[in-house]
């Protein structure tokens, strides 16, 4: 066979022809004028979307202000809190009552220090260039996470209001303290492997690792505040009674103030570059040893959207894990798959199956938010109302709506009752589940 040549030179002849295909393109000097002056995004926003995203919702949970995650990744915290906050709010008939981010993010930082070392244990007879281990290394102390990460902080943990552990500078802006903890980290790390390669006995390497997590400790109380045993709570329901409770712990608060099982809980996917109704396993991004594993039931697209439908209709709250930075309008709240027209813009069909976005890259799992309403027309959804966490000055007082097409298109997971499943659903959930790589599209 003849040898295959793989590389090539772009000639003056092949730039002359690129030259004049764009000259032969129709109006091509007005687009290349209204891009220019005006960026691709302006240039190419449909303005029939406003049309489609009618903020009216057929089934709308009652809600208040939104939360602000401000310079930071933990929307995943955020949206689990929030659906934990809407039902103490209906409980106890206050819409405003916020729960402490910063005294999650505060046990977080410690347990991911924690589970980090085990990792590196693990693997300390690889090289760094090995595929996990770099996996691993590459970013110790990541503000992202997962639906099971907050929830494995809230069971081991419990939670606090935000008057007993108010947000710091650095939980607003992890910018500096991430920094710190990921440099932190991976010189512990060195240390660690350095004492495996020189055939250090378990005892020295286990005291090395208990002085890394107290410097871990202390680094975090100094950015966060250390987080209080007790607390006093005391708050107004939206009639005006006070409320008061001297000397809870964060787990007795969560126990005998929320009428929730989280185990009951299921993360259900829609990730067609997988097989569906099949259960998988995120282990390496959990955050806790002994704590709540990461666990995905991929769905088809119709199961998953029923159920969300189902739990709005019975008036609890949804977390949803999706890629907002895909077509969506930040200062009008705006989601919607057809927002940005860029392949009528630059006559390039720029279309990828959801599969394809996922197998090469394109899409991620970037953010997650909390569905509270949902427009049914003749039964099926046309567009969902969405709390985020970027504050009151976003989209409508915080809260955005999506069309439906941008949730078949964006969204992978969201979080339901199992009460929601089929029963054949439910029998899946006692199936062992395939284990997913580290670099998983669903990571």
């Amino acid at each position: 066979m003849p040898e295959t040549k793989l590389d090539h030179e772009l000639t003056t002849t092949e730039i002359a022809a690129l030259q004049a295909d764009l000259q032969a393109q129709p109006a091509h000097q007005v687009i290349s004028r209204a891009t220019i002056k005006n960026g691709v995004l302006a240039a190419s926003e449909d303005p029939q979307a406003a049309v489609r995203l009618n903020r009216t919702f057929s089934v709308e949970l009652p809600t208040g202000k939104v939360a602000n995650q401000k310079h930071s990744g933990r929307c995943w915290l955020f949206a689990t809190l929030n659906v934990i906050r809407h039902q103490f709010a209906a409980k106890y008939h206050v819409k405003d009552f916020e729960l402490s981010q910063n005294y999650l993010f505060f046990w977080d930082r410690v347990e991911r220090a924690n589970i980090f070392y085990d990792r590196i244990l693990r693997t300390a007879d690889r090289p760094l260039d090995d595929r996990e281990v770099a996996d691993i290394l590459e970013s110790p102390d990541d503000d992202g996470g997962q639906w099971a990460m907050g929830a494995a902080l809230v069971q081991k943990y419990g939670v606090v209001p935000t008057s007993a552990m108010p947000e710091s500078f650095n939980s607003n802006d992890t910018t500096g303290i991430g920094a710190a903890l990921n440099l932190k980290l991976r010189k512990d790390a060195l240390a660690l492997r350095q004492l495996v390669a020189d055939g250090a006995d378990e005892a020295k390497i286990a005291t090395t690792r208990a002085q890394a997590l107290k410097e871990v400790y202390r680094m975090a109380a100094y950015a966060f505040g250390e987080p209080p045993a007790t607390f006093d709570l005391e708050f107004k329901d939206d009639d005006h009674k006070l409320h008061r409770a001297a000397g809870l712990t964060p787990q007795g608060f969560f126990h005998d103030y929320f009428d929730v099982d989280l185990d009951d809980y299921v993360v259900v996917s829609n990730s067609p570059d997988k097989a569906f109704d099949r259960q998988y396993r995120l282990a390496s991004e959990e955050n806790i040893v002994g704590g709540k594993h990461i666990t995905f039931l991929n769905l088809p697209l119709a199961d998953m959207k029923r159920a969300a439908v189902a739990q709005l209709q019975s008036g609890e709250a949804v977390w949803f894990g999706n890629d907002v930075l895909q077509q969506m309008s930040r200062e009008r709240g705006f989601l919607d798959s057809h927002l940005f027209q860029v392949s009528d813009l630059f006559g390039v069909d720029l279309s990828l199956t959801k599969a394809q976005r996922l197998a090469t890259g394109e899409a991620s799992v970037s953010h997650a938010m909390t569905l509270t309403g949902v427009n049914l027309v003749d039964d099926q959804p046309n567009r969902w109302k969405v709390e985020n966490s970027w504050g009151e000055k976003n989209g409508d007082k915080g809260y955005f709506v999506m069309t439906d097409e941008w949730l078949d298109d964006f969204v992978y997971e969201i979080v339901v009752h199992k009460r929601f499943l089929t029963p054949a659903q439910r029998e899946l959930l006692n199936t062992e589940p395939h284990e997913l790589a580290p670099w998983d599209s669903l990571s």
